[in-house]
C-alpha cells in the first residue's frame, strides 16, 4: 500500500494563472472546528493568544491565525487578525513584523526583532486572501512583505541560499558560530506563491537549497535535524546556546514537507520522531528520546506521516479536533486541512467530512 495515492511533487498550495495562492472551493476547516479554535485562542480584537507561553502573542501566531481564517473562509475574523497584526506588530521600518507582543507590558512589543516564519505565514495568508476575496490590496501587502524578506533575510552559505530566522542575531557577523538557521521556519508550500508575487527572487531555488541543508542537518546520531543549526563549518551542527535537540520547533517540518508535496525520500527520515504514544523530542547528539508529546495536535502529524508512507489510515480519534495548547491545536487544524485536501484516503472510516 506504500504511496498508493501520493503524486510526488504535488503541492498543497494551488497556484493560479496569476501566480497567487488559490483557496479551496469549500472550507477545509469546519465551522465548528474554527469556532472552537477562535473561542480558545483568538481575542475579539484579533490577537492570537499562545496559552502555552504565558498568553503572549507573536508574529507566528498571527500568521497561523490568518492562514486558518482563510482555510475556514472566515473573512471577518481574518480582517480582525490582520488589523491587530498591522497596527500592533508591523512597527519596524523594513516591512517585517516585530515578533513578540505582551498584554501586561508597556510598550506591548517587548522584542522588535522579527521572526521569519511569522513574516512568511503572514505574507502567504495575505496572498491567499487577496486571491480568494479579490482584494488586490491584500495581494500588494503580501508582495511588500515578500520583497522585504528577499531584501533583508537571505544569506548564501556554500552556494545555498537560505532564509535566516531573524534580522538580528543570526548571521556570521553576529555570532561566532553563525550563520544559524532554524529549519522549521522554512515553510516550503509558500515558495511557489512567493515566486508569483516576486519573480525577481529565486524562491524555487531557495526552497530546494533549504531542503538540501535540512537533509545535511539530519546527519547525526538521531537522524533528525536540531531545532537550531550552526552552519559555520561544512558539516551542520547544533547551534551554541540552544538545546541540541529535535524538539517543539522541528516537529512541524514533516507537516510542512507533506503540505508542499515532498516525496517519500524527504519524508521517510521523520518516521524516527514517531513514538508509540506521540511524537518524540530527541537529543540529536545521542539519539535518545527526551520527551513524548502526546497532545492530539502533535500525534496527528505522526499519524499523517505514517499514512503517507505506509497507507495506514489516521485513527478516528485524531480526526476529531481537540484543542489543548495553541501550538498543538494549530498544527492539528493544519494537518486536517492537508489530509482533507490532498490525502482523503487517510481519513477513510474516520469522522472527518
Amino acid at each position: 500500500m506504500r504511496w498508493l495515492w501520493w503524486l510526488a511533487g504535488a503541492a498543497m498550495a494551488c497556484v493560479t494563472a496569476t501566480g497567487l495562492a488559490a483557496s479551496p472551493a469549500e472550507p477545509t476547516i469546519t465551522a465548528q472546528e474554527w469556532q472552537t479554535y477562535r473561542n480558545h485562542f483568538v481575542s475579539a480584537e484579533g490577537r492570537v493568544v499562545d496559552n502555552g507561553n504565558n498568553n503572549l502573542s507573536h508574529s507566528e501566531g498571527q500568521g497561523y491565525g490568518l492562514l486558518l481564517a482563510v482555510l475556514a473562509q472566515d473573512r471577518p475574523t481574518f480582517e480582525a487578525i490582520w488589523s491587530f497584526t498591522r497596527t500592533e506588530l508591523m512597527v519596524r521600518d523594513d516591512g517585517l513584523a516585530a515578533w513578540r507582543w505582551e498584554e501586561d507590558k508597556s510598550p506591548h512589543v517587548t522584542d522588535t526583532n522579527n521572526a521569519s516564519d511569522g513574516d512568511i505565514l503572514i505574507a502567504y495568508a495575505l496572498a491567499m486572501a487577496g486571491e480568494a476575496w479579490n482584494e488586490p490590496e491584500k495581494t500588494d501587502a503580501a508582495r511588500r512583505i515578500v520583497e522585504s524578506l528577499g531584501r533583508e533575510m537571505l544569506v548564501e552559505v556554500r552556494g545555498n541560499m537560505l532564509v535566516l530566522p531573524g534580522k538580528d542575531g543570526f548571521s556570521a557577523t553576529q555570532r561566532p558560530d553563525g550563520p544559524v538557521v532554524n529549519p522549521s521556519y522554512w515553510i516550503f508550500e509558500a515558495a511557489p506563491v512567493f515566486a508569483g508575487l516576486t519573480p525577481q527572487i529565486a524562491w524555487a531555488r531557495i526552497a530546494e537549497d533549504e531542503m538540501k541543508v535540512l537533509a545535511l542537518a539530519g546527519e547525526n546520531a538521531a537522524g533528525l535535524p536540531p531545532d537550531w543549526v550552526s552552519l559555520s563549518s561544512r558539516k551542520p551542527k547544533p547551534a551554541e546556546g540552544f538545546p541540541p535537540e529535535f524538539g517543539y520547533n522541528n516537529i512541524r517540518i514533516p507537516l510542512y514537507l507533506m503540505r508542499s508535496g515532498a516525496g517519500p525520500e524527504r519524508l521517510a527520515p521523520y518516521i524516527r520522531m514517531v513514538g508509540e504514544d506521540g511524537l518524540l523530542r530527541v537529543d540529536v547528539t545521542t539519539g535518545e528520546a527526551k520527551e513524548h508529546l502526546t497532545e492530539p495536535g502533535y500525534r496527528i502529524i505522526g499519524a499523517a506521516l505514517n499514512c503517507v508512507l505506509t497507507g495506514e489510515p489516521v485513527p478516528a480519534d485524531l480526526q476529531a479536533f481537540s484543542p489543548t495548547s495553541y501550538f498543538a491545536a494549530t498544527l492539528q487544524l493544519l494537518t486536517l486541512d492537508f489530509l482533507r485536501r490532498d490525502a482523503p484516503m487517510c481519513l477513510e472510516g474516520g469522522t472527518a467530512r
